[in-house]
């Protein structure tokens, strides 16, 4: 019998959708049902070769095989300021970046360096869950700003109370955008600055799928591009995506120097920096040739295609995404505002697992989420199965 208590912040945390449907998912495992996951935008793809060869070489230096300080981290935010000077027009020093174990652990450890318990952070709804944690975790309140695709799923400024604006501080966008596909434009970038400016608010962008951009006269704009001097934003980074390392957990943040220094006091406190050896291959993709990014966006845009062709031929008609390796879907009849139930009983009875609307927030509910993670055979199999759950489930 246990005397001690945890921490009330933890009870935000202990249950949520992908738990559930993570359970789900083991039980249609257990159960002998052939699995096939479509729920996590985790890529199948594989690391190019050359950043491979470069990571497997510092193995074998023991030079490299301990703690890595941020003055060792030099080389690489120094390669990350050249390649976002390069990539985006704006200049950046390496002073004004900070690596980062996944640009995940960054953007849950900022709140940290901007809350106090009880101010407001400003989030997209839906949106990414991982970004109401950590503000659960600094003793935040969470203001959910509804994106809808009557406003092409950017939010409302305007919409925002009076009174939450006296208690934010921050407010967090991430285009394009995981789980609508939307891409934000300039245009709205510039607002968004020029709103936050006014409010005393930190301007945090998330931007993961800045290379996963299917119309390449349309590049995805950067944050900086609209706060050129830094003001008030920090974007962060990852080369999950881009350059298929998500297990290798590796990004960046970039931006005013003031939030890069105080979020690198917050991950003094709690961790030492990636392995250098994986720095050095980090480094390498940036620097190296960047045909592979161009083959993963090719790969992205084509099992894009064959599974819109797909659903729209079982009379499930879905929007084609402008970006991201992701496909966000209204629910047909009779499943509009039933999107756990749907996602949940599609995993018992076929094994596709799915991400249901409701996870990312209110106003996802009544949309699903497909991750285009495996070939396009796989994907036109999950379609043959998901027409026959919808054709057994109307009868």
């Amino acid at each position: 019998m246990t005397t001690f208590q945890l921490a009330n912040r933890i009870q935000s945390l202990s249950r949520n959708v992908f738990a559930d449907m993570d359970r789900a998912k083991t039980l249609a495992k257990l159960s002998g049902l052939e699995t096939i996951d479509l729920s996590l935008g985790s890529s199948d793809l594989a690391a190019s070769p050359h950043v491979i060869e470069v990571i497997q070489n510092a193995l074998h230096d023991p030079t490299t095989h301990g703690y890595l300080l941020h003055q060792g981290t030099q080389d690489f935010r120094r390669a990350a300021a050249q390649w976002y000077n390069a990539r985006f027009g704006v200049s950046v020093n390496p002073d004004e970046v900070l690596s980062l174990i996944g640009s995940q652990e960054g953007t849950a450890h900022l709140p940290l360096a901007i809350l106090n318990p009880g101010d407001f952070a400003l989030l997209l709804d839906p949106g990414y869950p991982s970004h109401a944690g950590g503000i659960a975790l600094a003793g935040g309140q969470i203001y959910p700003m509804p994106i809808t695709e009557e406003n092409d799923f950017l939010p409302v400024f305007e919409d925002i109370p009076t009174p939450v604006l006296a208690q934010a501080k921050m407010m967090v966008l991430s285009y394009p955008h995981n789980p609508t596909t939307a891409i934000a434009p300039l245009s709205f970038f510039e607002k968004a600055v020029q709103f936050c400016r006014e409010h005393g608010l930190v301007l945090v962008h998330d931007f993961p799928y800045f290379d996963i951009v299917f119309d390449s006269n349309s590049p995805a704009p950067s944050i900086l591009q609209a706060d050129p001097n830094k003001d008030v934003s920090i974007e962060f980074y990852t080369f999950s995506k881009s350059y298929n390392m998500g297990g290798f957990r590796i990004g960046f943040a970039v931006g005013n120097a003031e939030l890069i220094k105080a979020l690198r006091q917050i991950k003094a406190a709690v961790d030492f920096n990636q392995y250098r050896g994986i720095l050095s291959g980090a480094i390498a993709a940036l620097q190296g040739p960047q045909d592979s990014v161009q083959e993963t966006i090719k790969i992205y845009q084509k099992r894009r295609d064959v599974f819109v062709d797909a659903l729209r031929r079982i009379g499930w008609n879905v929007p084609t995404p402008a970006a991201t390796p992701y496909i966000w879907a209204k629910l047909p009849h009779p499943w509009e505002n039933r999107s756990v139930e749907f996602c949940t009983r599609l995993i018992q009875e076929t094994g596709v697992a799915l991400s249901p609307g409701a996870g990312f927030g209110k106003s996802g509910e009544g949309y699903v989420r497909f991750a285009l993670v495996h070939q396009p055979d796989v994907l036109e199999k999950v379609v043959d199965k998901i027409a026959t759950f919808l054709k057994l489930e109307q009868h």
